[in-house]
C-alpha cells in the first residue's frame, strides 16, 4: 500500500499459480522413470520425446493423486474433465504443444483460509488442473554453456497438478501465508515432497495495481520461475511499488512477463504476456475425456489424512497445548505422528510440548536443521518430560543432558544411560546444611521474608540450586527453606 503526493492510496490484487510435480514412479503419459537427478535424456522415450506415432496413455496413480490432493484443498471434483493441447514454441517443448486441462479441469472451486487482521481469510482456488511438465533448458555446466544452450527432456512428461488461486491476495505477505499452508497441506497428502530446490514446487505469481475502491481491475504483470516463497514476497514487493511508480509517473503498465533476480532485488521483463487464446488450445484428440465418477472419488476420499488445521484443533483440544504449540508440532506430518505417540506416552502431554518449543527448538536453529533432523526424538523428549515431571532430574540436569545429545548426535534416552542416568539429589542432611549456611549469611533477605515479602523465598532457591550444582530436587529445596525461615 502506497501514497502519492495527490494522497491516492493504491491496492494490489494478486493471484498464484502454483505448479506441484506429483510423486508418481513413471510419467504421466508413458512408462518412463521420474527420477530426479539420473544422467541428461537418460528417462525419455518415444512419447515423451514426441516422436511421430506414439500415443499417450493416462497415469491412473497422477490422478488418483491429483484428485487427493483437490480434496485436501476443499475442490469440487468434476466427474468429466478434457485434456487439450496448449501449442507454444519452446525448445524443450519436444511436441510443440502440451498437454494439459483448459475449460473442462479436474476440480474447481477450492480454498484455503490465511491468517489476516481480521482473523482468518478465505482464499479462494479457481481450479485444480493435471499437465505434464516441460522439459528443462540448461544454461551453464557444460564445456560450451556461453555460446549454447542445452536441453535435458528428463522432466518432459513428468505430472503437474496446476493449482490456481482467485485474485483474492491482497499483500505480499497474504501471498506468503497461503503459499506456506498450500506447500503444508500438500506434503500432508503425500502426492509431492514440495521441493523447490529440484523444481518438484514452482509458483508464478499474477500482480496488478488499482487505485484503492475502484472494482476494475488493473493491468497485471506475472512474475515466473521464482524459487523461494522469501523471494515471491519480495518480488511482489518490488513489483506493488514499481506499478504505482509507473502510474503515478503517467505512464503505464505494460501486460507482460517478468523474471525476478534475488541478488539485485529487481523485476526485469521478459517476454509479453500471452492471453488464453495465444495458446490455440483444443481438445487433445489422442486422449478420451476423464470420468471420475462418485464410486471412484469415494475410494479416494477415504484415503484422506487429517489436514494440518483440523489436527492442530484436536490437538489443542486433547492434549491441552496452546495453538502455537499446535503449530510447531504438525509442522510435518510425520512429527506430528511422532508427537502423538509420545503425548499419549508421557505422564503430561503439555510438558512434552513445552520442551519442543522452550529446549528444542533453540538447539535446532543454532544447528540450523529442521526438527526431522533433531537428535532427540520424540521418544526421548517424552522420557526426559517424565523425568522431570516426577522429580528426578531438575531443568537443568535436563538442559545439561540435551546439550550433550547435540554435542554427541546422540538420542536423550542414549545420552541418560551413558552418563548414569543422574538424579536430583534428595539427601535432605546435605540441603538442609546448604539452607543454614545461606540463611545466616543473608539476614537481611531473611527478614524481609519474615516481614511478608514470601517471593524472596525465590533468590533462597536458586542460591540453594547453584550451591549444589543443580543437583538439588527443586521441591524438597522449596519444603525445606519454607519450614527454616517460619522457624
Amino acid at each position: 500500500m502506497a501514497t502519492s503526493a495527490t494522497r491516492i492510496s493504491y491496492e494490489p490484487v494478486i493471484g498464484l499459480e502454483v505448479h506441484v510435480q506429483l510423486l508418481t514412479a513413471s510419467k504421466i503419459f508413458c512408462s518412463c522413470s521420474t527420477r530426479f537427478g539420473n544422467p541428461p535424456n537418460t528417462n525419455v522415450c518415444p512419447v515423451c520425446l514426441g516422436l511421430p506415432g506414439a500415443l499417450p496413455v493416462l497415469n491412473r496413480k497422477a490422478v488418483e493423486f491429483a484428485m487427493l490432493a483437490a480434496m485436501a484443498l476443499e475442490c469440487r471434483i468434476n466427474e468429466t474433465s478434457i485434456f487439450a493441447r496448449k501449442n507454444y514454441f519452446y525448445p524443450d517443448l519436444p511436441k510443440g504443444y502440451q498437454i494439459s486441462q483448459y475449460d473442462k479441469p479436474l476440480a474447481e472451486f477450492g480454498s484455503i483460509y490465511v491468517p489476516s487482521d481480521a482473523g482468518k481469510k478465505k482464499i479462494g482456488i479457481t481450479r485444480v488442473h493435471l499437465e505434464e511438465d516441460a522439459g528443462k533448458s540448461l544454461h551453464d555446466g557444460f564445456p560450451d554453456s556461453a555460446e549454447s544452450t542445452a536441453i535435458d527432456l528428463n522432466r518432459s512428461g513428468v505430472p503437474l497438478i496446476e493449482i490456481v488461486s482467485e485474485p483474492d491476495i491482497s499483500s505480499p505477505d497474504e501471498a506468503y501465508e497461503y503459499l506456506t499452508r498450500l506447500k503444508e497441506i500438500i506434503l500432508y497428502t503425500g502426492v509431492s515432497d514440495c521441493n523447490m530446490e529440484e523444481g518438484s514446487l514452482r509458483c508464478d505469481a499474477n500482480i496488478s495495481v488499482r487505485p484503492a475502491g475502484q472494482k476494475e481491475f488493473g493491468t497485471k504483470t506475472e512474475v515466473k520461475n521464482v524459487n523461494s516463497f522469501r523471494f515471491i514476497r519480495e518480488a511482489l514487493e518490488y513489483e506493488i511499488q514499481r506499478h504505482i511508480e509507473v502510474m503515478e509517473s503517467g505512464g503505464k503498465i505494460t501486460q507482460e512477463t517478468r523474471l525476478y533476480n534475488a541478488n539485485e532485488g529487481k523485476t526485469y521483463g521478459m517476454r509479453s504476456k500471452e492471453q488464453a487464446h495465444d495458446y490455440r488450445y483444443f481438445p487433445e484428440p489422442d486422449l478420451l475425456p476423464l470420468l471420475v465418477d462418485e464410486k471412484y472419488q469415494a475410494e479416494i476420499r477415504r484415503t484422506l489424512p487429517e489436514l494440518p488445521e483440523a489436527r492442530r484443533q484436536r490437538m489443542v483440544k486433547d492434549y491441552g497445548i496452546s495453538e502455537q504449540d499446535a503449530v510447531v508440532l504438525t509442522v510435518t506430518r510425520s512429527f506430528a505422528d511422532q508427537f502423538e505417540t509420545a503425548a499419549k506416552a508421557a505422564k503430561n502431554p503439555k510438558r512434552v510440548a513445552n520442551l519442543v518449543q522452550s529446549e528444542l527448538q533453540g538447539r535446532l536453529k543454532a544447528k540450523g536443521i529442521d526438527i526431522d533432523q533433531s537428535p532427540i526424538s520424540m521418544n526421548g523428549i517424552a522420557m526426559s518430560a517424565d523425568l522431570v515431571e516426577s522429580a528426578a532430574i531438575s531443568g537443568k540436569m535436563l538442559k545439561d543432558l540435551y546439550d550433550l545429545s547435540f554435542e554427541r548426535g546422540r538420542d536423550f534416552p542414549a545420552v541418560y544411560e551413558e552418563e548414569g542416568r543422574p538424579e536430583q539429589s534428595r539427601d535432605t542432611s546435605a540441603l538442609e546444611k546448604i539452607i543454614d549456611e545461606l540463611i545466616a549469611a543473608n539476614p537481611k533477605q531473611v527478614e524481609q521474608y519474615r516481614a511478608g515479602k514470601k517471593t524472596v523465598i525465590g533468590f533462597f532457591v536458586g542460591q540453594v540450586m547453584k550451591a549444589s550444582k543443580g543437583q538439588g530436587n527443586p521441591q524438597l529445596i522449596n519444603e525445606l527453606l519454607a519450614k527454616k525461615l517460619e522457624a
